[in-house]
């Protein structure tokens, strides 16, 4: 650089007006290197516009003649970062090398008289001794000399890299809390203003309403049966007061289709107000999970536990008045030892069948032959049962466990299991007008008498057995072995009856 006489009296820089970085090197700087010459040489346009841009706070460079020679203002030195100074009074194309051809374009369009403008115009420039992405709002326009014919090209430059990259992680982040909200495991919603209208809504909220198109609308409109049990109110009450609101298992009814019945849902939610920068209230944040399933699981179980204490006290009572009624009909403490066991070991087996099928009944056919299991004598098929296919309460169940092991305990002891010729047939029917009829038949053993001596076994089935059953029990006694009816009605059987102690 070689400096001017800045002592001259015709000062040839008194244009610039004012002092500064970029003012000194102006006065300093070897224009008779550039294609504009000599300060003295230049033309009026070129000083006053020079003079202006000097006192601009924004970054503005200015591209004089063909060659586009630089000449900018404190604002773009900034701008121009590693580059400044030696970009000053260069040609634009070599200046800024890496974006020559959009220069190139500029200087075009600026001589021909043109204007351009461009918004977050994004451009790779190596101001840091590196390359590096920025954008910028850029503002070309003519500077016409003397005649009126352009002879530069003023650029008024605003980066706006900062914005710019600051809206896309915005737009990222958003995104990000976009993907969450509609992958969420929970449902969700967002409500603005007083009214609650519908903003965003995730898919799990679509599947809790039915899939009805609620955005845009307020939960008036698009949910009327909800404002009908009094959720509305409870969003007014969260919006004016701004506390949130908890609930766990809340019942709600909704409507899945237009026409369709109210549909009964168990929900855990939270209503979360959202304030702005005021600290006024502006949205509700609508977030839960249906746990309906969960609810009528803790419903069934505790049924399922009043149900087991049910049977706890009711087998319980059943084993107490085994136990007395065995010990007033036997002779010594072994042979009461010994009955009381094989009938609480009876008892026993049933619940086991009975716990298969969670106490919801069972199968009669199963249960007559696990209560008879013990009794079939090895070797030989002596018991044969036969009946159609029935589902009988858990009591009922019981009962025909017990009268089966009595009837079993006799027919080892005195009856057609005590011959290894005899043998015994189970027998159940269901008669059109709904009469159940089941029969013990036992062949082929001693003779059966009667004789009159009434233990606990006879009384539990001639007695306890048609009582809980509401029907009626005999037994006949022929040549061949004993015969025993128990009739009664179907729906007695399927039922279950009012419990008495045995």
């Amino acid at each position: 650089m070689m400096l001017q006489n800045a002592t001259d009296p015709a000062d040839p820089f008194q244009f610039l007006g004012h002092e500064g970085e970029i003012s000194n090197l102006i006065r300093g700087f070897d224009w008779r290197s550039t294609a504009l010459g000599r300060v003295e040489d230049w033309p009026p346009s070129l000083k006053t516009a020079t003079a202006l841009l000097l006192h601009s706070p924004v970054p503005i460079v200015m591209l004089w003649g063909e060659e586009g020679v630089m000449i900018y203002n404190d604002a773009y030195s900034v701008f121009a970062g590693h580059r400044h100074p030696v970009l000053f009074g260069s040609n634009v194309r070599e200046g800024w090398a890496e974006v020559a051809d959009f220069n190139d374009n500029v200087m075009k369009v600026g001589l021909a008289g043109g204007t351009l403008a461009y918004r977050d115009q994004e451009l790779t420039l190596h101001r840091k001794g590196f390359p590096e992405k920025v954008w910028m709002d850029l503002f070309y326009s003519p500077v016409p000399n003397q005649s009126g014919t352009p002879a530069g090209v003023i650029a008024v430059v605003v980066e706006t890299t900062d914005r710019v990259l600051a809206e896309r992680r915005n737009r990222e982040e958003f995104q990000r809390l976009q993907n969450l909200f509609e992958q969420a495991p929970t449902f969700m919603a967002m409500l603005s203003g007083a009214e609650h209208r519908f903003g965003m809504v995730n898919p799990e909220y679509r599947k809790l309403v039915g899939n009805r198109a609620v955005e845009g609308l307020t939960v008036s409109e698009a949910l009327p049966e909800v404002a009908d049990q009094g959720y509305v109110a409870l969003l007014d009450e969260v919006f004016s007061t701004g506390e949130p609101v908890n609930r766990t298992s809340e019942r709600v009814l909704l409507k899945w289709t237009h026409d369709g019945p109210l549909v009964e849902r168990f929900l855990d939610f939270v209503y979360q107000p959202i304030r702005n920068e005021a600290g006024q209230v502006t949205h509700i944040f609508v977030q839960g999970s249906d746990v309906t399933e969960r609810v009528r699981a803790e419903i069934h179980q505790k049924l399922l536990i009043n149900e087991l204490n049910h049977r706890v006290k009711n087998s319980l009572a059943s084993i107490q008045s085994i136990v007395t009624q065995t010990l007033k009909s036997v002779g010594s403490k072994e042979e009461a030892s010994h009955a009381i066991s094989e009938r609480i070991l009876a008892l026993s087996r049933a619940h086991n069948v009975l716990t298969n099928e969670n106490w919801n009944g069972a199968d009669l056919e199963t249960m007559v032959a696990h209560s008879l299991d013990a009794f079939q004598p090895l070797g030989r098929q002596a018991i044969s049962i036969d009946g159609p296919k029935l589902r009988v309460g858990p009591q009922a169940a019981l009962s025909f466990a017990l009268a089966m092991h009595e009837l079993g305990t006799n027919a080892v002891k005195y009856g057609a299991l005590s011959s290894p010729s005899g043998s015994v047939e189970i027998t159940w029917s269901i008669q059109e007008n709904g009469t159940f009829e089941l029969l013990w038949i036992e062949k082929g053993g001693p003779v059966a008498t009667e004789t009159g001596r009434r233990g606990f076994g006879s009384r539990l089935i001639l007695h306890v057995l048609p009582k809980q059953l509401q029907g009626s029990a005999v037994i006949d006694y022929h040549p061949t072995g004993i015969v025993f009816r128990l009739t009664t009605f179907l729906q007695a059987v399927r039922d279950e009856p009012a419990v008495d102690g045995i």
